[in-house]
């Protein structure tokens, strides 16, 4: 099992940038699977970037080329850097963890975009 913690949201400007970052407890944490998940207000939650073991990263449109996802297996750590940040972007966003003993999220933390 693995614990995660997510920190870095607060509230920004529109046209800003935050990072978001996943902090894991196992040192096996090179091995999993992780995406960034949000989930704004009365809507479903959604994933927002996904990488892989292998380092290969996946993006849903709305973000492609606004946020990178990116790992450091040295401090089991997992970064959604996210720029020209939105309304649009403002929700809880959570970290999940994949491996082939289950799936694990993270507490969430907020981002609001607003002026």
């Amino acid at each position: 099992q693995v614990e995660l913690v997510e920190s870095g949201g607060g509230l920004v400007q529109p046209g800003g940038s935050l990072r978001l970052s996943c902090a894991a407890s196992s040192s096996s944490f090179s091995n999993y699977k992780v995406g960034w998940y949000r989930q704004a207000p009365g809507k479903q939650r959604e994933l927002v970037a996904q990488i892989t073991s292998g380092g290969t990263a996946g993006y849903v449109d709305s973000v492609r080329g606004r946020f990178a996802i990116s790992r450091d297996n040295a401090k089991n750590t997992v970064d959604l850097q996210m720029n020209s940040l939105t309304p649009e972007d403002t929700a809880v966003y959570y970290c999940n963890a994949i491996n082939f003993k289950g799936s694990y999220w993270g507490q969430g933390t907020q981002v609001t975009v607003s002026s």
